[in-house]
């Protein structure tokens, strides 16, 4: 069923604050241990994962083709709708369309000011997938295809830079780019706290804040103590399972870290809820980032993604989080208030199975505002010497591309699953402006590079491990031992 869009309204603002009282009380269940905050030396980096969920194809964005280049089986734009941006390798689409697939509305989707803004930072990285199904193609999307020990990107930038952190690793989506990692060696704090609805999950940040009447904070600790040193271990669970590593570990989060965590009030932090009033009557304030976000963000309570981007942004900007990870629903998103109105179609990237220009151009506009709108807030947060955003990471991850035929002169035409394709990043910490690896006209492949100068190698593919491996490398993350290769044309400097 389609998401419409809501105020959240004082029904469900109620819900939630009594869902946030019942979160509250099991808090440390899955949540890290807090150290000491790293020291603001610009010593962390930050990456974002940015699934482009459904197959981002990149021949509907930086690496498009025209029509006078390619056979007319091969897809591939009008010429005067593809520009060429000065000073790098990529290219960009301006259209405008009358409907999106079989959906009656029209639209414009405009590349070339977001290439031509960003262009310094953005890279292209071609190579070919190995499988064409969505979880797992995800799946392997973040871990480079099981590249190193199972763990993922998120996982191994987190046990990198997160141990000082509340929550390192931040899952916002619950797609195969959130996916879990095989290698339990890595500290506990490095796997992902998944958010459901980050309009409310800020409310169960607090033990007593948000909650009328609650007890006072001494009071509270009393009962916790109760809970902790009396009846737990006299229960009879305890006696059969308190040996058990997870019940050990559970015991450890609900003790120092569920304090260290109300002690940074992020609950007030993080709040996205544009109701004042309402809030206030429960001694709640909203995040004072709110009119930036929504400046930013405009439909962030109605539109689930631009919620999901707000609440990365916080948790990145507060340093709750070292690691975000965001997608767009596979779920329909309409603003039933405006007439027909979708900010996201059904199945996201995947709805060019019904109509593939339209549903890349659409969707293509949707992840590059994200981004955009991401990498501003970001550059506004001064760290070290510069701002967050000169040491932060956004990777367009994709399941896969999509296929490159189409019926000849044919304008409109569903698409499917292709292992061949390539990623986007966007980062100071990258190469920009170039395609590392090239395109055949004749049939829309791509093909590889030269690890070490990033020169075009005709003939050759990449593989989800060199992906993996370049951009935890220009990361700063140390690779040796990993038997990941080394990717020096990936990072900058």
């Amino acid at each position: 069923m389609p998401n419409t869009t809501r105020r959240l309204g004082r029904r469900n603002f109620l819900r939630a604050l009594g869902a946030s009282a019942a979160a509250s009380a099991a808090f440390g269940l899955r949540r890290r241990p807090l150290a000491a905050q790293p020291a603001p030396d610009g010593s962390p980096y930050f990456l974002i994962v940015l699934g482009a969920s459904g197959g981002a194809n990149l021949l509907d964005s930086l690496l498009a083709r025209r029509q006078s280049e390619c056979p007319a089986t091969v897809h591939a734009f009008p010429d005067q709708v593809v520009s060429d941006i000065a000073g790098t390798d990529f290219r960009a689409v301006d259209l405008s369309f009358e409907s999106l697939g079989p959906i009656p509305m029209p639209f414009e989707a405009n590349q070339s000011s977001f290439v031509n803004k960003r262009k310094d930072d953005l890279m292209v990285v071609t190579h070919t997938g190995t499988s064409v199904n969505h979880a797992i193609a995800q799946r392997r999307a973040v871990t480079g295809n099981e590249a190193w020990l199972g763990r993922t990107l998120q996982e191994t930038v987190a046990a990198t830079y997160g141990e000082g952190y509340a929550l390192p690793n931040v899952y916002l989506t619950e797609q195969g780019f959130a996916a879990r990692g095989l290698d339990d060696s890595l500290p506990t704090y490095a796997f992902g706290e998944t958010v459901a609805d980050p309009l409310v999950w800020p409310l169960a940040l607090d033990g007593r804040k948000g909650i009328r009447d609650a007890p006072t904070a001494d009071d509270l600790q009393k009962a916790r103590a109760l809970r902790n040193d009396v009846l737990d271990p006299g229960s009879q669970f305890e006696k059969i399972f308190g040996q058990a590593q997870r019940l050990k570990h559970w015991r450890h989060q609900r003790g120092a870290p569920q304090a260290g965590v109300e002690a940074q009030g992020l609950i007030d932090d993080l709040i996205l809820l544009d109701e004042p009033a309402l809030l206030g009557s429960y001694g709640l304030t909203a995040s004072d980032d709110l009119p930036a976000l929504l400046d930013k963000f405009p439909d962030l309570h109605t539109d689930p993604f631009e919620a999901q981007a707000a609440l990365a942004f916080l948790l990145l900007k507060n340093q709750v989080s070292c690691t975000v990870t965001l997608a767009p629903s596979l779920q329909a998103t309409i603003n039933d208030s405006q007439g027909l109105d979708v900010r996201n179609p059904p199945i996201a990237f995947d709805f060019s199975h019904q109509d593939h220009p339209s549903a890349q151009a659409f969707m293509w506009r949707r992840v590059m505002q994200v981004a955009d709108a991401l990498a501003d807030l970001l550059a506004t947060v001064p760290f070290g010497e510069g701002s967050m955003w000169d040491r932060t990471l956004i990777y367009f991850a994709t399941d896969f591309g999509r296929t490159k035929n189409k019926p000849s002169g044919a304008s409109s035409f569903g698409s499917g699953h292709e292992l061949n394709n390539g990623s986007v990043i966007m980062s100071p910490l990258v190469q920009g402006g170039k395609v590392l690896g090239g395109i055949d006209d004749a049939t829309g492949f791509t093909y590889g590079f030269d690890r070490q100068s990033g020169a075009p190698v005709p003939g050759t593919e990449m593989s989800e491990p060199d992906v993996f491996a370049g951009i935890l490398q220009a990361l700063h993350v140390d690779t040796a031992g990993s038997g990941l290769p080394d990717v020096p044309a990936m990072r900058r400097g």
